[in-house]
């Protein structure tokens, strides 16, 4: 046994020195320099070293001791060369070890690869101690990033695995949508850069389901001693409920990284087909190191995720998508071959991937396009775009049709799912008026030297409406071109083709349709959007996704396609500047024809809507303030951009008096009583809105009769929609959280009581109450969870259609004798709910009794 251990030892330290020679190997001065300073930073702590914060920081490696070079790079850094360090005051090393995972090392790595960093340290830190080495972490993050270094730390508690804990899911942590299948991940791709070896490599496949109690046989034999090894635990069995979190956690992924998602999702797909008798990649691994046989070019995990994708997707004859997986493989290496007919073989990454395209049998002209992808332009990329997306939601259907024959639930927390689902949403929902960001780092630059915008009027064979080409406005070019994107109004096409980086102060504009739009006011148009909504802006957190979206920068484009001021054309006409109502000129007519919203909300969702005729201002008002709830924070930046050709300062002066005003009442907290409300006289008509607690209503008002009396009934009813007399009254707080346009679950606990009631606000802010409901909170989210995402009339497996718009859920607290709302927050399951309800209307069938 004892010379068993030993080779083990040394094939695992020959792996592990292998990764770490080609990790250093792929990458610039900048990455080695990070990649070999890591553990001495951690190891040490000293102010002034990179990462230092005053309090008890843990620091001390296991079992590391640093070399000479890396510590005359510290005296350099610090400036100082005096510089002493040292950690003898420290009896237990708090650091088990540092360790790289992910595609590091691996073919997958390339020159734009980040760097994902695994603390591991003892389970005895308390609280402030953890805290403060994920603030050194922090601290360290930003200063790799100073040298143009990208790197997310992780920390690890030893028993992370064993106790089934979990992060939050953020930009890089996936929370709880995974756990076996993160550490395989772990266990396949780690490498050891400082710290104790892994003791799960040391564990024969045949003992997995005996890990621990193999590793206790090993420790009492004296084969092994217990504090020289990581044991983070063994698989197991894999739970088949971590496959729908963990495909979500990919496809969120997906939108900014979508060849690395579209590997790993199709690995999942792989092995929920194989399912039961899953067999892990990590245990493939294992089982080739014990057996002395290191091929797949030296266990390199990317080499063996394509071997097991190509099997799984020829198994079930997919030829589409087994040739997309080798070109999200081959531009995921971002190796370029085409013209090596000499095979350079430069690197060994360079000669894998030239033998795996011969065996492929892809030609020059397939390699040139793809080696071609940062040269890209939108024809290319859309197709990418919609191709990868299509492959992404198959594999999601399916891993969903594979949780609904298992009847599983979902592993992942409420929260996680909701912060999921939320940015799912955002990215992937094709809404009307929605833009559709097309280039998710497919390629950098899709600006285009011309566009021409043309307009099809309503009496053509063509749809009515606006075509964009990226063509400058020869007839027979454009005759043999088909449009890049149709929208039956102009500030729609401005709007993607600004989002999606087609346009650029060096692009020349065109357009055909000077009857509804000229040069120029276009040109003010993408001047003015350009200025008011920047490119890029920070994504949004967690608490934004888990909370209902608000409007973050609005613009509100007035008589861009219809202009009511243009009939002064050639006309003396005298104006009264200090009492003219551009609402209702001359007591007739509204000198607004038409109202354009573009918004970028706190999803960082872009959207565009339309507005035309007398009422345009009216309507344009209703929809503005209904996507703001109650308590929402008001707008970054509300700007009114006008293209009259006349009275122009004056029209936007107004407008955004009007605005401004009307976003204040809706969202003023001195302006909470019920009945608040505004009267507009438009084109000689009266009418009234009505600022509700949960929406915003427009009345025509005829008469004096008909306008006091609705002030009145307003007054009077306040609620939007009524809750009958023997329900509880809704919460105040409820109110300000209600949002158009989502299904939100609020849970209240009845205090002193074992029960709680539960307020259900649908998409269209109908209220129902369920009260006095005992039981377990989680098996209800985890039933309505379930019941959404799987519905016949949200989903359907004969479509290409896929609803991300999944309920949200909220726990009503009291702190400090003051209500608010918090994430619902999920716990050990207890038993079923059993709960009184109030209204039935809804089709999934929780376990309840009526008291």
């Amino acid at each position: 046994m004892y010379f068993y251990i030993e080779t083990l030892k040394q094939r695992l330290d020959a792996i592990n020195q292998l990764r770490v020679d080609r990790a250093l190997a792929t990458m610039g001065p900048a990455f080695q320099q990070v990649y070999g300073l890591l553990p001495t930073l951690l190891h040490y702590h000293h102010p002034l070293i990179p990462g230092y914060l005053d309090g008890n920081v843990p620091c001390g490696i296991s079992s590391f001791t640093p070399e000479k070079n890396h510590l005359q790079l510290l005296q350099e850094l610090s400036g100082s060369s005096e510089l002493t360090l040292e950690t003898s005051r420290i009896i237990e090393m708090p650091i088990t070890g540092i360790y790289s995972m992910g595609s590091t090392s691996s073919i997958g790595q390339n020159n734009i690869s980040d760097l994902d960093i695994w603390v591991c340290h003892q389970s005895w830190l308390d609280y402030e101690e953890r805290l403060n080495l994920q603030r050194k972490c922090t601290l360290l993050q930003k200063w790799c990033m100073s040298i143009g270094v990208e790197i997310s730390f992780f920390l690890i508690d030893e028993n992370r695995f064993r106790h089934h804990e979990s992060g939050s899911v953020g930009l890089e942590d996936c929370g709880s949508t995974q756990h076996i299948l993160l550490l395989d991940e772990f266990y396949r791709t780690s490498v050891r850069i400082a710290g104790k070896r892994i003791l799960w490599h040391m564990v024969p496949c045949q003992e997995e389901d005996h890990y621990d109690d193999y590793v206790i046989s090993l420790y009492a034999q004296g084969v092994l001693t217990p504090n020289e090894w990581l044991d983070l635990g063994g698989l197991g069995t894999l739970s088949a409920e971590e496959y729908f979190g963990a495909s979500l956690w990919q496809l969120y992924k997906s939108i900014d990284s979508p060849y690395k998602a579209a590997l790993k999702t199709l690995l999942l797909e792989a092995y929920s087909w194989e399912y039961p008798n899953t067999k892990l990649l990590s245990m493939d691994m294992k089982r080739r190191l014990h057996d002395g046989k290191i091929v797949s070019f030296g266990l390199d995990p990317y080499c063996m995720m394509l071997e097991r994708v190509t099997h799984y997707l020829t198994s079930i004859d997919d030829p589409a998508r087994l040739d997309l997986m080798r070109r999200c493989f081959y531009l995921k290496v971002c190796e370029k071959l085409s013209g090596d007919k000499d095979g350079n073989l430069s690197s060994w990454r360079h000669e894998v991937l030239l033998q795996l395209v011969k065996d492929w049998g892809w030609n020059d002209e397939k390699l040139s396009i793809l080696d071609n992808r940062y040269g890209w332009k939108i024809e290319s990329v859309r197709k990418a775009h919609d191709e990868l997306l299509d492959a992404m939601m198959q594999s999601y259907r399916n891993l969903l049709l594979f949780a609904r024959r298992n009847n599983l639930k979902v592993s992942a927390s409420p929260q996680d799912i909701g912060v999921i689902t939320r940015k799912l949403y955002a990215a992937f929902e094709a809404l009307p008026g929605k833009v559709t960001l097309v280039n998710p780092q497919i390629s950098p630059d899709l600006s285009e030297d011309n566009l021409t915008f043309i307009h099809v009027s309503t009496d053509r064979a063509n749809r009515a409406g606006w075509y964009l080409y990226n063509q400058a406005p020869d007839i027979t070019s454009i005759i043999s071109h088909q449009p890049l994107e149709y929208n039956r109004y102009l500030n729609k096409l401005v709007a993607w083709a600004w989002f999606n980086g087609l346009v650029t102060n060096k692009t020349c504009l065109h357009i055909k349709g000077n009857e509804i739009c000229d040069l120029v006011r276009l040109q003010e148009l993408v001047k003015d959007v350009s200025s008011h909504f920047p490119l890029r802006v920070s994504v949004p957190t967690p608490k934004a996704l888990y909370s209902p979206c608000e409007i973050r920068h609005l613009a509100i484009i007035v008589n861009l396609e219809y202009d009511q001021t243009s009939v002064f054309r050639d006309q003396v006409v005298h104006f009264d500047f200090r009492n003219l109502d551009i609402f209702s000129f001359d007591q007739r007519q509204c000198l607004i024809s038409s109202i354009d919203l573009l918004y970028r909300n706190s999803w960082n969702e872009i959207h565009t809507l339309h507005f035309s005729g007398e009422q345009a201002m009216i309507k344009a008002l209703k929809t503005i303030l209904g996507k703001m709830h109650r308590d929402a924070a008001p707008p970054d930046s509300v700007e009114v951009f006008c293209y009259s050709q006349h009275l122009r300062g004056l029209i936007c002066m107004r407008v955004q008096q009007l605005v401004s005003e009307c976003i204040e009442l809706r969202l003023s907290s001195t302006h909470r009583e019920p009945g608040c409300f505004k009267a507009l006289r438009i084109a000689g008509q009266t009418w009234g809105l009505f600022f509700e607690r949960m929406s915003v209503s427009v009345q025509k008002l005829e008469n004096a009769v008909e306008f006091y009396g609705a002030i009145s009934n307003n007054k009077l009813h306040g609620l939007s929609i009524k809750v009958e007399l023997n329900q509880l009254a809704l919460p105040p707080v409820v109110h300000g959280y209600a949002s158009e346009g989502i299904i939100q679950f609020f849970f209240e606990d009845i205090t002193d009581q074992q029960v709680f009631n539960i307020y259900v606000l649908d998409e269209t802010n109908r209220v129902e109450v369920y009260h006095h409901c005992e039981g377990s909170k989680e098996e209800l989210v985890h039933d309505v969870s379930r019941f959404y995402s799987s519905s016949h009339n949200r989903f359907t497996y004969v479509s290409n259609f896929i609803n991300f718009n999944l309920p949200q859920f909220y726990q009503i607290v009291n702190t400090r004798d003051r209500f608010q709302v918090i994430p619902f927050r999920s716990h050990a399951l207890t038993p079923p709910c059993v709960m009184h309800r109030n209204n039935d209307k809804r089709d999934y069938q929780p376990r309840y009794q009526v008291h």
